[in-house]
């Protein structure tokens, strides 16, 4: 693993608890990256901060040292009750969550603390039981946490630390009244820690600090760069009949070890997967509407090299950690500018180097322009190699399976209609 992107800084410099150190020390960490180095001496000291990092950059370990340090250093409340948890994480998306709980559990493996993990899509039970049963640290998604915070699963009165991860994604999912509502039901900023992060400090975002934080420091690290230092990209002008021949024929020729291809729609992700399986590349569809447990199994399968190929919506560009992804394919160029950076970020993680290759067809070239001036460059063109447009296979069949709620497309409902919570129905396709 390159060592390029660590600081000189190490986390035995801080003076943090032996059962903390010893979590970091058995997750590989030994010395800081630059949102670390930054951040934490601020953090360790109880002052708020609001970060600007790029995806990928260790930011989540900052925020969950400083936050369980926070926990072990200031005892709970003797009148706390179990389900009043005394740090609340809040992560736009589900997958995120997940990444967040599993990081926590490494690190705070030997601290004591009971975390528990609350997003839409599945578990709804199996999470409320959870989370009365007794938390102290509690991750999760807005829509799940509000729902259960109306039918007073818990309260938020013995809070003394408060995470807002990707802030600026909160926005674009509309949560942010949620998010509101939920801050200003903890104790006042002054009582608390607080710490917010995003890959750009907006004017929202800043309103946002400003409003329920406690005179943060700002941080920015490399903010002048917008996307990844270390990736490689190149953009090739393609006819749409000549996009799959192309895909196909550049994975032929490279090692698509682990490899995302985005696209703008699931009926195009499902038509690319059939002409990827049909010509001899593994690889599963991941959306929206894929049921959660299925994702979360498919992604388990990707991180462990067992599917070398991800077809993903936009479902999949923000908040994943996964480790040495190679390619990253925009099949589709993204109608967002800030979409791109989040996709092509999904490579060249932490100090690694990584490909992201786009197509610019007759449908989508007109992004490029907004792209490359949010990216303040030109994406390198480049013709396409000759032999490298494939002649296909026919591909496999697409089975068609039901939707959430058993609908299946085109049919007619196969179950109640209204069932769940109002919230979930709408945080399920984040």
């Amino acid at each position: 693993m390159s060592e390029t992107h660590l600081t000189d800084t190490a986390f035995s410099e801080f003076d943090l608890p032996a059962e903390l150190m010893q979590g970091i020390e058995e997750a590989g960490f030994s010395k800081c990256t630059p949102i670390q180095a930054e951040t934490l001496p601020v953090a360790l000291q109880g002052r708020d901060v609001a970060g600007q990092a790029q995806t990928g950059t260790g930011k989540t370990a900052a925020f969950l040292i400083a936050v369980i340090k926070h926990l072990l250093t200031h005892p709970a409340d003797a009148r706390r009750k179990p389900n009043q948890p005394r740090a609340l994480i809040l992560a736009p998306t589900r997958e995120l969550a997940i990444q967040i709980y599993n990081d926590a559990e490494v690190l705070g493996r030997h601290c004591g603390l009971k975390l528990c993990l609350a997003y839409g899509g599945t578990g709804y039970d199996t999470q409320r039981e959870a989370i009365q049963a007794g938390v102290d640290i509690l991750i999760g998604t807005p829509g799940r946490l509000i729902d259960y915070f109306k039918q007073h699963v818990y309260n938020l009165t013995q809070i003394n630390a408060i995470v807002l991860d990707e802030a600026d994604r909160m926005f674009d999912l509309g949560f942010i009244k949620d998010i509101r509502y939920l801050l200003r039901r903890c104790p006042p900023p002054e009582e608390r820690l607080g710490m917010l992060f995003s890959a750009t400090l907006s004017h929202r975002v800043n309103e946002l600090a400003y409003e329920h934080m406690n005179n943060p420091e700002y941080v920015d690290v490399e903010p002048e760069r917008v996307t990844a230092e270390r990736v490689r990209q190149v953009i090739y002008h393609t006819a749409n009949e000549e996009k799959i021949p192309l895909l196909i024929g550049l994975m032929n020729h490279i090692d698509p070890r682990r490899s995302i291809v985005f696209v703008n729609t699931k009926r195009n992700a499902e038509r690319i997967w059939a002409f990827l399986e049909g010509n001899g590349l593994k690889a599963a569809v991941l959306s929206g509407d894929v049921p959660q447990k299925k994702r979360q199994s498919l992604l388990k399968q990707f991180q462990e090299g067992k599917l070398p190929i991800l077809v993903a919506t936009d479902v999949a560009a923000r908040g994943l950690h996964i480790p040495d992804v190679s390619h990253v394919f925009n099949y589709d160029l993204p109608q967002d500018a800030e979409d791109y950076v989040h996709r092509i970020g999904r490579t060249a993680r932490i100090g690694k180097d990584g490909d992201a290759v786009s197509f610019a067809c007759e449908d989508f070239v007109y992004s490029l322009p907004e792209i490359e001036q949010y990216i303040g460059h030109k994406i390198p063109v480049e013709p396409v190699p000759d032999g490298y447009i494939q002649k296909l296979k026919p591909p496999v069949r697409i089975k068609r399976r039901e939707t959430p709620g058993g609908r299946r497309p085109g049919g007619k409902p196969g179950g109640r209609r209204g069932s769940g919570p109002r919230r979930e129905r709408r945080a399920r396709n984040v």
